[in-house]
This record gives structure tokens, sequence and C-alpha cells, in this order.
């Protein structure tokens, strides 16, 4: 998978419930409700499979998104770590 390298697996998975994923999940369920105002539909009976499947996708984004910011925070780390080893004169 190109959005996560494979030595993106040697890190520890974030929690379930971050706040990427509730956010997300949130979003989703935002734009599910928005659709039916938009569509005249009742705004909460209307759909609930729809606003299930939104929460959900928009859930699996943000987990999916909260993974690749900490591949990336870690990736960073570890070059300036490994800069700094190699460097003890500037630190």
């Amino acid at each position: 998978m190109a959005f996560l390298p494979d030595e993106s697996r040697s890190l520890p998975p974030p929690p379930l419930l971050n706040k990427g994923s509730v956010w997300f999940g949130f979003l989703g369920w935002l734009s599910a409700l928005a659709d039916n105002a938009f569509n005249h539909r009742p705004v909460l009976r209307a759909g609930v499979h729809r606003q299930v499947l939104f929460t959900s996708l928009g859930f699996f984004i943000g987990y999916q998104l909260v993974k690749r910011a900490e591949y990336v925070h870690a990736k960073v780390d570890r070059e300036l770590f490994e800069y700094m080893r190699h460097h003890p004169v500037d630190f």
C-alpha cells in the first residue's frame, strides 16, 4: 500500500478511538444528514443505513490518517536523532 510503507508496521497502532477517527466519523454522519436535508428527506429518520455507512467510512479514513501522521512523525524523529548521533558537536 503506497499510503503506508511496510516499515510503518513496526510502529504500535494508534488507539481505536482517537481524535481523528472520532472527528471524521462525526463529519461523515453530518454529511449524511446534509445529504438528507438537501434532498428534502426527513433529516434524522431517512437513510439510517446511509448514516451508518458514512459514519463508519469517516471513522476508517480518520483512523488511517492518524496512522499516516504518526508514521510521518516517527520518520522525522528517527532522521533527527540519527543526525544528532552523527553530529554531536552541533548539540
